[in-house]
């Protein structure tokens, strides 16, 4: 039986790809993995050329920070080494690679809000 977090965590992501495909990216790849971790979502941009590396989080509220608030540098390094991973075993080729993040807030009340980071670690 899944834990409340995960069931939160998973609509998380399930709204993150909403959010990405409603501007034209094309997901490519969910819940990715590999001995070393897992990558929520490989995305591309609409442009075709960009890759990009979505990180989700999900908070049912900001009482321990915002969901964006939790990705650290760690974080951001081992996103860094599952793309290369990810890149190594599709044999995909991009021109850019990128390492983004979106917060999914699910406030009491119903819906929820996105926030959204750019190049959280970009090569």
């Amino acid at each position: 039986m899944e834990r409340p977090t995960q069931v939160l965590g998973r609509r998380g992501e399930d709204k993150a790809a909403e959010f990405l495909e409603a501007r034209g990216w094309r997901i490519v790849a969910r819940n990715w993995r590999c001995r070393e971790g897992e990558i929520d979502i490989v995305a591309a941009e609409p442009d075709g050329r960009t890759l990009v590396i979505v990180e989700v989080k999900s908070r049912s509220g900001v009482a321990y920070g915002a969901p964006l608030e939790t990705i650290t540098f760690t974080k951001a390094r081992r996103l860094r080494r599952l793309a290369s991973l990810f890149i190594r075993e599709t044999g995909l080729r991009p021109a850019v690679v990128r390492i983004d993040a979106v917060g999914v807030l699910w406030p009491r009340g119903g819906g929820c809000e996105f926030s959204y980071a750019r190049g959280i670690d970009e090569w």
